[in-house]
Formats: C-alpha cells, structure tokens, sequence
C-alpha cells in the first residue's frame, strides 16, 4: 500500500473511533455492537466472521473489550500504527470528558446541589452492576462446576481473600475439572493473603497499581469495581467508598470505555498527573497484550483446559462483582427513597431493556430534586 493510502486509512480509523469515543454510550457491548455496525456492515472494512475471531479474542485476553476491539480492528486496518491511532483515539476523547468531570467534582463535590446529583446516580449505579451480574452469569455459569466455583469464589471474596488469589485458584479449579481430575480448591488458596496493612500514596503507586489492574482483569468493566474497593478503599485507604461510587457513576454516565473510572480516580487523588499516570497504566496493558497475542490466541481457542481455565476465571470474576454490589450497596442505599430508585431503575434495565446512558442521569436529577 501507498503511503498515501497508509495516511488514509490511518485518517479513517481516527474519525471513526474519535467519534465513537465521544458519543458511545452504555458499556462495552454496547461499543462492540456499534463496531460491528461500523466496521463490517456500513464500511466493509472486515467481514462478520472475522469481527466474531476478534471478539472471542478478546475474551482470552484480560483487559477491557471494547477497547481491545477498537485495537484489533486498527492493527488489521493498517498495521502497527492503526493498532496505535484507533485504541489512541478510543479512549481520548472518553478519558477527557471524564478529567473535566473530576476536576469539577474535586472543586465543587461538596456543594449540596452536587451532592443531591451523587446521591440519585448511586442507587441507578448499583441497579446497572446488579444488571450485568445477572445477564454475564446466565452466559458464564453454564455447569454445575462453574457455579460451585463461583460460590466459593463469592465466599472467599466476602471473607476478605485477595482477588488475584480467588481469580487464579478459580482458574486451576475450573482446568481440573475440565481434565477429569475434579481438582479442589483448598481453603488455604481461597481465603489467603489477609488484607495488608494501609499504604501512603504515591503516583509511582497509583501508576503500578493500575497497571496491575489493567493486565489481570478478566471479565466485565464491572469487575474493576471489586479490585478498585479491595485496594483503594479496603487495604490502602486511598478513597472512601463513597468517592469509589463516585466514580463509577463518572465512567457510567460518559461515553467511551468504562476503564476511564480510572481517570477519574487519579484525578482525585493526584490532579491531573494522577489522571494520565492512571489512565496509561490501565489501558497500556491491552496495547501489549493485543499486540502480543496474535500468533498465540489458536491454539489457546483450541484448547481444552485454557478454555476451561478462563472459564473459571470468568465464573470468579462475577463472583467479584457480586461481593462489590453487596458492598456498595449497603452505602448507596441509605433511605427509602434511595431503595426506591434503585428499584425502578432495576426495573427498568431488568424489564424493559432501557439503557444505563438516560437511567444513570435521570437518577442524578431525580435525586437534586429529592435533596434540595
């Protein structure tokens, strides 16, 4: 290909996944059904087949979905710098809107009209997690292995284990089962690793931490959640669970991938430095990993136990999010009146299929009403 038509298609992967970072609503399988759209009906750039290979590689692969998408679909467009531009401009756009938004919750957060907009979005944030927990399980829980796995997971979870212990011996339990081995789980890997002692922060921390988030995180965005409270909120003490909530309700209510709850938290804890420290820690990991994995990911489709191992991880991480939404709720849903929102909008996601992206404001607004 020309040089010319290298600046072209790098030009079209720029305004497509800059416009879908900006107005891409509703979470990550809301994303990847706007690509498929894009990529392979309106612009025919692959076929749907090949959408499909590349969405059932990024499930192999810890990370956020979408995002990973959007990097896959760069790298086949054209090349090396395609894999750059679109999962660049991806996330941009989303990582901007999410920066101005905790930069007016650190100056303005206290102030009651603020703090009314807070208190109606959380209850809708726990209805949208309860949401994906119960849609995700109906795919991942598909054995009763899964299911035992995903139990002992939650119990380990609401005991106090590390995550990254439940999530890998969730993984080697779920591979033993599917070997014929029937493997157990002992009680000593589930509930290991008491939870350590706070720490001061640092961005050389915030930095770290985040990418170790970024390259274990199997599963939904909704599963940053049980690592963002495990860390930030239980062992370090960084945030409140308020403020962690907080977040989560700035990466719901904006377009692009919901991994900018990063952003946001970096934000608050360290300014604008804390932001782009978060961010890139968060995100770079799937640049590596998709760029990485290519060669790899055959053989990893093709095999018994690395299916089944990434099954058990899958069947943990919802186990996870369960412990989370159990967490936080008991902070958001405060009064009848937050209980109240958080039943409509359960009602609305559950029954009527209605999108997180006009809830989660309608919340917000509900609750500047009631606490004015």
């Amino acid at each position: 290909m020309t040089a010319r038509g290298d600046r072209r298609r790098l030009g079209e992967l720029a305004g497509l996944f800059l416009r879908l970072g900006t107005t891409a609503f509703g979470g990550p399988a809301a994303h990847i059904a706007v690509m498929e759209r894009e990529v392979v009906h309106r612009r025919r750039w692959i076929s749907r087949e090949k959408f499909l290979d590349l969405l059932g590689a990024t499930n192999l692969i810890p990370g956020p979905n979408s995002t990973e998408m959007a990097i896959h679909i760069g790298y086949l467009r054209a090349g090396w710098p395609g894999l750059l531009v679109a999962g660049a401009c991806f996330i941009l756009p989303a990582t901007l809107i999410v920066g101005a938004l905790a930069a007016a919750y650190v100056r303005y957060g206290a102030m009651p009209q603020v703090q009314g907009l807070l208190w109606g979005a959380k209850p809708v944030v726990i209805a949208v997690v309860a949401q994906a927990l119960w849609s995700l399980g109906r795919t991942a829980l598909r054995s009763g292995w899964l299911i035992l796995i995903a139990a002992a997971s939650l119990a380990a979870a609401l005991a106090g284990a590390n995550e990254l212990v439940i999530l890998a011996a969730a993984g080697v339990a779920a591979a033993a089962a599917s070997a014929g081995k029937a493997g157990r789980v002992s009680a000593g890997a589930l509930f290991a690793a008491a939870p350590a002692a706070a720490a001061p922060f640092t961005l050389t921390g915030l930095l770290l931490f985040f990418l170790k988030v970024g390259s274990v995180l199997f599963g939904s965005g909704y599963v940053l959640v049980a690592f963002l409270r495990a860390d930030l909120v239980v062992r370090w003490h960084w945030l409140t669970e308020s403020q962690l909530l907080d977040a989560v309700a700035a990466g719901q209510i904006t377009p692009g991938p919901v991994f900018t709850t990063a952003t946001f938290i970096g934000y608050v804890l360290g300014g604008w430095r804390g932001a782009c420290l978060a961010t890139a820690g968060i995100f770079l990991p799937a640049f590596v990993f998709v760029a990485a994995s290519g060669p790899l990911l055959p053989r990893l489709r093709a095999s018994r136990l690395a299916g089944a191992f990434l099954d058990g991880i899958n069947a943990a991480s919802l186990a996870l999010m369960a412990a989370v939404t159990f967490w936080l709720a008991r902070l958001a849903l405060s009064d009848l009146w937050s209980i109240g929102i958080a039943v409509i909008a359960a009602l609305l996601l559950f029954r009527w299929r209605a999108s997180s992206a006009w809830i989660l404001p309608a919340g917000a607004l509900l609750g500047l009403l009631l606490r004015r």
